[in-house]
């Protein structure tokens, strides 16, 4: 049990008792939090992170709120967002540092203000430097540690600053998953503002026009399998426009499932259950969830 005056002693940030997480998302699902917390530092973070650890409390970092299905039940333990105190961004030593709570849309502009190249395809996705570190997050050929040069945690307890190949960066993965991201320091190349500034307009139109952005959804919903497309394998099952409860997959890209209608988790959860068994009775292959489920005590798929 969270005693709150304890935790006043040594965290500075906001602490909300059963915070509803649905508006946190952009999937607009999942049920409270016990305890939402907004650290203002590093020392803030270490503290509510060893705090939680000493009294068995489990903890879960939120970034941006996409590539994620949170339980209708929500989460328990702490729930930590580094929105309010990690969203900076910085020149050091010819390279840009950037916090773990900064949107991806504006680390993108701050590069491209800077004459950086190397991130406009990122521009589209709705997470957090920490969250697209923690997936490798990409888009038209681009991933998230493409330019990265280290990433600064807290691993065990301990702050730690780690190098491109301790954070284990595979396709739409990393080894970071036990850690609380703090920042990042990236170097890129220079670039054409105007061309840089181009590219990304177009790439974000690209993904406008070949995605329900309009609708609340949580990004693709399974990784690619090797040499092939879960859109292609979804679609070609006839899969899209499927519903359950206010669960649908989207008629525009069917790797997407949206929320058209106050869905619930347990409803995306029945529909990924129908996609997936489609698709392994019609074409032998077995779909991998990219969206990572929180929440869940028991979950089969």
């Amino acid at each position: 049990m969270i005693s709150i005056s304890e935790i006043q002693k040594i965290f500075k940030g906001r602490i909300t008792l059963n915070e509803p997480l649905a508006r946190f998302t952009t999937f607009r699902i999942g049920g409270v939090a016990d305890y939402f917390v907004e650290p203002v530092d590093i020392d803030d973070v270490v503290n509510i992170v060893k705090y939680a650890a000493d009294h068995g409390i489990p903890h879960y970092v939120m970034g941006n709120g996409s590539n994620i299905l949170i339980s209708d039940e929500g989460i328990r333990g702490v729930v930590i967002n580094l929105e309010t105190g990690f969203n900076y961004l910085k020149h050091e030593n010819d390279m840009i540092i950037s916090g773990a709570g900064v949107k991806i849309a504006k680390f993108v502009d701050y590069c491209i203000q800077n004459l950086y190249a190397g991130v406009e395809m990122l521009a589209g996705i709705p997470a957090t430097v920490g969250g697209a570190l923690i997936m490798n997050a990409g888009a038209y050929g681009g991933e998230t540690a493409d330019h990265v040069m280290e990433v600064k945690v807290i691993r065990n307890g301990k702050l730690r600053t780690l190098s491109k190949e301790d954070c284990g960066f595979v396709y739409r993965n990393s080894n970071l998953k036990n850690t609380v991201i703090l920042e990042a320091a990236f170097k890129l190349p220079i670039g054409n503002k105007e061309e840089i500034s181009q590219k990304r307009k177009e790439l974000i139109m690209n993904r406008n026009q070949a995605q329900p952005v309009e609708v609340p959804n949580a990004g693709c919903m399974f990784k690619n399998p090797k040499d092939n497309k879960a859109a292609i394998l979804i679609d070609q099952c006839g899969l899209k426009g499927t519903k359950f409860g206010g669960a649908m997959v989207s008629t525009k890209h069917a790797n997407f499932i949206v929320n058209f209608d106050n869905a619930t988790a347990q409803d995306v959860i029945e529909l990924v259950k129908i996609v997936k068994n489609t698709v392994q009775q019609k074409t032998g292959i077995d779909l991998e969830m990219e969206v990572k489920l929180i929440g869940f005590e028991e979950v089969t798929i």
